[in-house]
């Protein structure tokens, strides 16, 4: 094996101009690749996934389920993944992704109120449940919907 023997494998490469049927020199002509006759030698063969009549497979499957477009991704922390800051600080979405509680707030975050929190922390989220902002609040902190 040489540099000067190098070349790119059988089939990987194919030149942009190649013309089908066009004559016997192009090296691609008569049946252009399509083989003797038969339906897909022909123009207008069946398309991609057509089986001759039969119910094709993509409409024996059933359907399942529903993606709504419209439903947004929302992460959830719980009041005691709160203890971590210190008190009387400012926790908003951009300080839980600073000190690693959550990695990406994709469409929202959410505080839960699994957990006790015994520092006083103003708290910015996207929603908070009714337990999570009695703990909050019952440490002398604020719970803040931006």
């Amino acid at each position: 094996m040489e540099l000067s023997n190098l070349r790119p494998a059988d089939g990987s490469k194919q030149s942009d101009n190649f013309r089908r049927g066009r004559g016997h020199g192009s090296g691609n002509g008569k049946t252009a690749g399509k083989g003797h006759k038969g339906q897909k030698a022909r123009s207008g063969a069946p398309r991609p996934g057509f089986e001759g009549g039969q119910m094709p497979l993509y409409r024996r499957i059933p359907k399942r389920g529903f993606k709504n477009r419209n439903t947004l991704e929302i992460v959830s922390i719980n009041v005691s993944d709160l203890e971590r800051f210190e008190a009387g600080a400012t926790v908003d979405v951009a300080a839980l992704v600073e000190a690693g509680v959550i990695k990406n707030p994709r469409d929202g975050v959410k505080i839960l109120g699994n957990g006790e929190i015994s520092k006083k922390l103003d708290v910015k989220a996207n929603a908070f449940s009714a337990s999570a902002k009695e703990k909050i609040e019952a440490a002398g902190g604020s719970a803040e919907v931006i």
